[in-house]
């Protein structure tokens, strides 16, 4: 088959059509994934376009996959998180969705209010067993689109659901039907795909969706599940561990658009933002998030960090509030009981704090010297320094002019400077190892009538 691309403006040839391959004996890659040592990464040096889509967006799993690693939130609690994420997203709605269990009666009622702010976004969506009266329990609540498990490694397919491949998808063929033909949009979560029979199951089982969905006039998205964090970003790897041949596949083999392929990566090889990002550069429009990274094992993409790469690859934030990202941090710290690593990018305590004298004084004559950007206007988290044996007259200096003086500058050689730094050089001539701590800072304010 031939068709002109208009987006590329040149004629393309897609005559290949993959078919099922059917085994009695399931395919696990032992030599890429041997169990037993760490995993290989193989290339083949297939190179497949940067082609990434009109739009991009992000989607939300905190109250589902985010769920799965602590304790259940409260209606209350998904309340206040579903209204920052709507602050977030900005009028545009780039936090386009959210999904919700649809079990208990606190998962119903946390579905029930957030509908009942009326927000267009995020889009409330549900998550859902595989079973006809689930799909009409999600139909009665008001949902359009659920996300239905279709698992899609021999590693699921015969070890977990003891069937061959033809059976597996058969049997989710006829789940997605009875969604469609109750009402429902569904999102097919290609669980596993890294590990996948990529031509010999994936992108068949795909085009077998796609079918349904021409036929009904439903869209289908497919969620893209690198479900143990297994997805390289390089250029060149082989199948299965490739996120640009995983999305390339999708688009030209199975038909797919850009807007219904969603990723949903896990940090197990600390991938999963560059994981994320590549999905996107290779043409999905969807990558799926929670807040803070929190979820299964290592956890899900964070969301605020894809809030960043969206607005580093497009050059503007498109009315996202990031200001945001620091209420959604203290929040979890405060009100969750979650103690946020104090180095994590963002909305850890220290992500934007120096120790280092040297530092310190780059800070003092610029901050954008040895800050990331301007943290202040855009995260609400000025740059801050931790006093250390090594922060020197400069750390102090920027200490008291953050901490004490209201950002204005007080000169490392001023005498206050000099008070405070010879009480810091005391500490450590009495074998002090530790970082003395804001309150003991204070305290030594206090104690020299610094202030």
């Amino acid at each position: 088959m031939i068709y002109y691309d208009k987006k590329k403006n040149t004629l393309m040839e897609s005559e290949y059509k993959y078919m099922l391959q059917d085994s009695d004996e399931p395919n696990l890659y032992r030599e890429m994934f041997p169990y037993d040592e760490v995993p290989k990464l193989t290339f083949n040096n297939r190179v497949c376009p940067i082609d990434p889509p009109d739009d991009i967006w992000i989607t939300d799993t905190t109250f589902r996959d985010g769920q799965q690693s602590r304790a259940p939130y409260t209606p209350d609690q998904i309340v206040t998180l579903y209204k920052y994420l709507h602050q977030l997203g900005g009028p545009k709605g780039i936090v386009r969705q959210t999904e919700f269990f649809l079990y208990s009666d606190r998962d119903k009622e946390a579905v029930r209010r957030c509908q009942e702010l009326g927000y267009e976004f995020p889009e409330v969506t549900g998550w859902i067993r595989a079973h006809k009266t689930d799909f009409e329990l999600a139909k009665g609540m008001g949902l359009s689109e659920c996300g239905i498990l279709v698992s899609c490694s021999d590693y699921h397919i015969y070890k977990k659901l003891n069937k061959n491949r033809r059976e597996a998808m058969e049997d989710y063929l006829s789940i997605i039907r009875s969604a469609v033909e109750v009402g429902i949009r569904p999102r097919c979560h290609f669980e596993d795909i890294t590990r996948a029979d990529f031509y010999g199951f994936v992108v068949p089982f795909a085009t077998e969706i796609n079918k349904i969905a021409a036929e009904s006039g439903t869209p289908i998205k497919l969620r893209v599940c690198d479900t143990l964090g297994y997805g390289s970003p390089f250029s060149g790897t082989s199948l299965p561990r490739s996120i640009p041949g995983i999305i390339y596949g999708l688009r030209v083999y199975a038909g797919y658009p850009s807007a219904m392929l969603e990723w949903h990566g896990h940090n197990d090889f600390y991938k999963a933002v560059v994981n994320s990002t590549t999905a996107w550069l290779y043409g999905a429009s969807g990558v799926n998030c929670s807040l803070l990274g929190i979820g299964e094992r290592t956890g899900n993409t964070p969301l605020e960090a894809m809030v960043i790469e969206y607005a580093q690859l497009r050059g503007t934030l498109d009315g996202m509030d990031t200001t945001v990202i620091r209420d959604i941090a203290d929040y979890y710290e405060k009100e969750l009981e979650y103690s946020v690593p104090a180095r994590t990018p963002f909305v850890g305590s220290d992500f934007n704090m120096t120790q280092a004298g040297i530092h310190a004084d780059g800070l003092l004559k610029d901050e954008e010297i040895y800050n990331i950007f301007d943290t202040s206007l855009l995260l609400k988290s000025p740059p801050g320094v931790a006093i250390t044996a090594t922060s020197g007259a400069a750390g102090i200096s920027l200490w008291l002019s953050t901490h004490v003086f209201s950002n204005e500058k007080i000169d490392k050689n001023d005498e206050r400077v000099t008070l405070l730094k010879n009480w810091v050089d005391e500490q450590y001539s009495e074998g002090r190892v530790t970082t003395i701590s804001y309150q003991e800072m204070w305290q030594a304010v206090h104690l020299l009538n610094i202030v």
